[in-house]
């Protein structure tokens, strides 16, 4: 096993949870110190890694970066980076970083003047830029959204650009990277990249966001380590609203073939989606968290969830707030209606790691109706046996190989 397969990442949206302003002043300040005060709080959940959202300086929302090198005014400064690292590795937390290299802000200063000095520039062999736009010269966009600016995958300049900031970050103290919209860029600009970048940092894990279709062929072809499971984040929450196991039984057995290939990123709630317990309900939310930890996969835990936060995402200006909302000073000032879902991730993230081999696990199901699952999670010689339920109450119970109980919802 690597570093990576005994982790268990805390999702952070930094500028939503240290409450810097998004659309309102840029008014700087060190934000980001905020964490340090949550470092033991991650430990105590039973989180390895800190998996952080955008932290450079940007227009607004960080996916809109202005400056790859610096460190978001609204967040702080290197010192306060710095800081972070120190109290991740004296805690034994490793450090993703999030890199938004498929575009850029559309005030970047590069693409500025770009536009300014014509093709021929050095600054434009960047940037997608379509020349002959009605209206003058104008950047293509990324999926429609006219503030974010296309970045050209074709060009050596910009391979030397996403390789140099990456080498920069982990030289810093940083664990690994997770790419922003990996899948809206052709897989080659990665295998020419990220192998210049494993140059110096060998151990370092790229993580890549892939929302729909061929993971292993990705993975296969772009060199990036990992990508995120989103088929089996809308088969937990989907099978568990509409009562139908049959959908999540289909999606393991999936599951399984991306494992012969590679560890996916595991999850059932990010600063992208709404929130899991308002999606299926709390005591549902417990059942998805149960089976993010008792399958194969890297598991990411987003900020909140484990204290039963919701939250809808909408398509809308502003509709990802709800789900990134300022988190209080300290640990200490959240309310102590969260204490007993906190109590049953701490339960299940230790179960998980007490069962380390659970990273490579394949499943076998044993029983599947629409309201009744029960697989097998194995790997070589180890097991456990999952038993979900939702008949009435919804329960779950997870066992040995010997039948003797390990963790139930029945348990108080």
């Amino acid at each position: 096993m690597n570093w990576v397969d005994h982790t268990i990442w805390w999702h952070v949206y930094p500028l939503g949870f240290c409450g810097a302003p998004i659309r309102d002043e840029h008014t700087p300040a060190p934000r980001l110190r905020r964490l340090l005060n949550w470092l033991d709080y991650a430990v105590e959940l039973g989180a390895s890694g800190l998996l952080l959202g955008p932290i450079f300086a940007s227009e607004a929302h960080g996916y809109d970066t202005l400056d790859f090198s610096r460190i978001d005014p609204r967040l702080g400064g290197d010192e306060d980076f710095d800081d972070l690292v120190a109290g991740c590795r004296e805690r034994g937390l490793h450090l993703l970083l999030d890199g938004v290299f498929s575009h850029v802000g559309s005030g970047h200063p590069e693409l500025r003047r770009a536009l300014a000095e014509g093709p021929g520039s050095e600054a434009a062999a960047l940037f997608d830029i379509d020349w002959d736009a009605p209206g003058g010269p104008a950047p293509r966009v990324f999926e429609g959204h006219g503030a974010l600016a296309r970045l050209n995958h074709d060009a050596d300049r910009t391979a030397d650009l996403v390789a140099d900031v990456m080498i920069h970050w982990l030289d810093r103290g940083a664990s690994g990277w997770r790419l922003d919209a990996a899948y809206s860029v052709d897989p080659s600009f990665w295998a020419r990249t990220l192998p210049r970048v494993r140059e110096r940092h060998p151990g370092a894990w790229i993580l890549g966001e892939v929302i729909h279709g061929d993971y292993p062929a990705f993975v296969t072809s772009s060199t990036v380590d990992s990508v995120t499971q989103y088929e089996l984040w809308k088969a937990i929450w989907s099978s568990l609203k509409d009562r139908n196991f049959f959908e999540l039984d289909w999606c393991l057995t999936r599951h399984n073939a991306l494992l012969d290939a590679f560890v996916p990123n595991t999850f059932v709630g990010n600063h992208d989606v709404t929130r899991i317990a308002s999606t299926v309900g709390a005591d549902l939310a417990v059942v998805a968290l149960a089976i993010l930890m008792t399958v194969g996969g890297t598991p990411s835990i987003y900020a909140g969830d484990e204290q039963g936060f919701t939250g809808v995402k909408e398509e809308m200006a502003a509709g990802d707030d709800a789900v990134r909302p300022p988190f209080p000073d300290t640990p200490a000032e959240l309310l102590p209606f969260g204490e007993p879902v906190l109590r049953v991730h701490k339960e299940l993230i230790g179960l998980r790691r007490r069962h380390p081999w659970l990273v490579h696990a394949r499943t076998e199901r044993l029983e599947v109706t629409n309201e009744q699952l029960t697989y097998r999670s194995f790997s070589g010689d180890d097991a456990i046996q999952v038993e979900l339920n939702l008949a009435g109450a919804p329960s779950v119970v997870v066992r040995d190989a010997a039948g003797a109980i390990l963790w139930t919802t029945n348990a108080g």
